[in-house]
């Protein structure tokens, strides 16, 4: 039986060069690899984009109203070979769609491998990451570390290179003067308080 994988971490943790690479692997192996991302997402429009300026094309976009099972089940009707199926900013698929994916993962026995963000700039989960923690076979945190050296946990937004700690829960990475930085506990606190929030 395949397993369902969420791969979670803050901002700059390596998740969407680490996708990259595990498709490269696959194909070198003469796998194929389905990668999926959320339409929400628009940074890079249709493709994935790492921080060390690697890209890549993605296969399926996924909005709030599609159907992952299905989709899925229609590719391999068609004759199209899946080996594993990478999705990146996770966090921001729906329950429904996690539970798709699960049972992509058991019922057709493909490996799923999910990257993306437990939870928001207010330290709130996201609708997609709470299933993934709930239902994901296998969850390994991916590190990265704070402008202080500490391990950072947390997503700090930035709008127009100041500090925010109010707004709506998705607002993408450079797009409209917003950015993130990945943040220690005690930086976190910090900026908030310094911000009178």
């Amino acid at each position: 039986m395949s397993k369902l994988y969420f791969r979670y971490g803050a901002m700059n943790s390596g998740k969407s060069t680490n996708l990259m690479q595990v498709a490269f692997n696959y194909e070198e192996r003469g796998m194929e690899v389905l990668i999926i991302k959320p339409s929400k997402d628009k940074k890079a429009g249709e493709k994935l984009i790492s921080r060390l300026g690697v890209e890549r094309k993605v296969d399926l976009l996924i909005s709030d109203e599609d159907n992952i099972l299905a989709l899925i089940s229609e590719l391999r009707e068609n004759n199209n070979k899946i080996d594993c199926i990478l999705v990146d900013e996770v966090q921001f698929l729906n329950k429904n769609h996690i539970d798709e994916l699960f049972e992509v993962a058991v019922g057709m026995n493909i490996p799923v491998i999910c990257y993306g963000l437990r939870t928001d700039f207010l330290m709130n989960g996201f609708e997609g990451s709470e299933r993934l923690l709930l239902i994901a076979h296998s969850i390994e945190e991916m590190k990265t570390i704070c402008t202080c050296g500490k391990k950072a946990i947390f997503n700090g937004r930035k709008v127009n290179g100041k500090f925010v700690f109010k707004g709506e829960q998705i607002a993408i990475d450079e797009v409209d003067n917003v950015q993130y930085q990945s943040l220690c506990g005690e930086c976190y606190f910090k900026y908030k308080k310094e911000n009178n929030t």
